[in-house]
């Protein structure tokens, strides 16, 4: 399927509500949705692993959480417990895209408030197995919030003890220099790092190893973030002593691996309940 194809069906989608929302700051995108495993408050279940998911958007304002709800709704018909993280992201003018430091500032203070959140929102997680998946700029984001005990110790979102099982990044944007030479997303990461950013503290392939297991999953079509940039931060892993799992799909562009309508959903779903279960 071609990659209009797939966003054309990944988007046509209705937005699925969420069984309840929390706010972790001031600003209206700082919220958290969440969405309760299957069969919805089931009494008697046991505890359920906790997915938390970054959306993507090449960090652009215009691309909000609403896209990715099904795929959240999807996950959490299979028996996982679903967190949907919004962060601010850039605007849409020419050239625009994050906003640095605040995209980063969200993401750090989402995932620090998110244990006392989740306990009151999502009861059967367990949050001793979480792990993180994010698409696209959001899998930056993902593998990004799993490395911040790689911080130097003066970045603001240093955190010493990493609490995620493991991170499943779909078609991430997780080498920056290789998705420079791309012009991933029209230039988005000099956009997203602008004139103040500091690659060495936003790149996830410059905050290797992270000792966390992970796992990148990749359309061999895709055109908005090419399988070489998750191939080139699979190798960045491995030259630091990492293994970083990588599955690419054949006939699978950019959006299907969000698209709870496409067989690349279902190899997702399978990659993170691995991870968790």
């Amino acid at each position: 399927m071609s990659e209009a194809s797939e966003a054309e069906s990944a988007f046509s989608h209705p937005a699925v509500e969420p069984d309840a929302t929390a706010a972790y700051g001031e600003h209206p995108d700082q919220l958290v949705d969440f969405y309760a495993p299957a069969p919805h408050g089931g009494e008697g279940g046991g505890p359920v692993p906790l997915v938390v998911v970054l959306h993507g958007g090449a960090w652009r304002q215009r691309v909000d959480r609403t896209h990715i709800t099904p795929f959240a709704a999807f996950l959490a018909g299979r028996g996982l417990a679903v967190a949907v993280v919004e962060y601010r992201r850039g605007g849409d003018a020419e050239g625009s895209a994050g906003r640095w430091p605040d995209t980063l500032d969200d993401v750090a203070a989402a995932l620090d408030a998110l244990p006392a959140l989740v306990r009151e929102h999502l009861p059967r997680a367990d949050l001793r197995r979480t792990v993180l998946t994010g698409h696209s700029a959001g899998g930056h984001l993902a593998l990004w919030a799993a490395a911040r005990q790689e911080l130097p110790a003066e970045a603001p979102w240093h955190r010493t003890t990493p609490p995620f099982r493991g991170v499943v990044a779909l078609a991430p944007i997780a080498h920056f220099a290789r998705a420079r030479e791309l012009d991933v997303c029209d230039g988005a990461v000099d956009a997203f790092l602008g004139a103040e950013g500091r690659a060495e503290w936003a790149d996830p392939a410059l905050l290797l190893p992270t000792g966390i297991a992970t796992s990148v999953v990749q359309g061999r079509l895709d055109e908005t973030v090419p399988m070489e940039v998750g191939e080139a931060f699979v190798d960045a892993a491995a030259k630091e002593g990492e293994v970083v799992g990588l599955t690419l799909l054949d006939g699978v562009a950019h959006f299907a691996l969000i698209d709870p309508a496409a067989d690349a959903c279902a190899v997702v779903a399978e990659e993170i309940a691995q991870l968790a279960w």
